[in-house]
């Protein structure tokens, strides 16, 4: 009869280590996914800002060469008809409502939740 007396396996208190490893790194992990949400609206709200601001140059631009094209800029509102379609993208994007003079550069700010940016509009009449 042959006796197996060499055991195979990993023994109880290796398990646990390895169980306690997994959850100490889960740990930190877990918040950096979640804190993920939050930095993708923080960059999603830059990208509508900046587009708002290249809007704002283009729209100037083709004001200055002839009245007839692009949109008249009287306030920050004004400036989400400046972009392709005429429209904010879809979501809860908000501009706060502030004068702006003709030929008068202006920092206006945008709103999704609660993240906010800036941008700029040039006054135009």
């Amino acid at each position: 009869m042959h006796k197996f007396n060499d055991k195979q396996g990993f023994t109880l208190i290796e398990l646990v280590i390895v169980i306690v490893i997994l959850g100490i790194m889960a740990a930190v992990a877990i918040p950096q996914f979640i804190d993920l949400s939050r930095d993708a609206r923080t960059a999603a709200v830059a990208g509508v800002a900046a587009a708002l601001s290249a809007a704002n140059t283009i729209n100037y631009a083709a004001r200055v060469e002839n009245s007839t094209k692009g949109v008249v800029i009287s306030n920050c509102l004004n400036m989400a008809g400046a972009l392709a379609g005429g429209t904010l993208p879809a979501g809860a994007y908000a501009i706060t409502s502030q004068a702006v003079a003709p030929l008068i550069t202006t920092v206006c700010v945008i709103t999704n939740g609660t993240v906010s940016t800036t941008f700029v509009a040039t006054g135009t009449t």
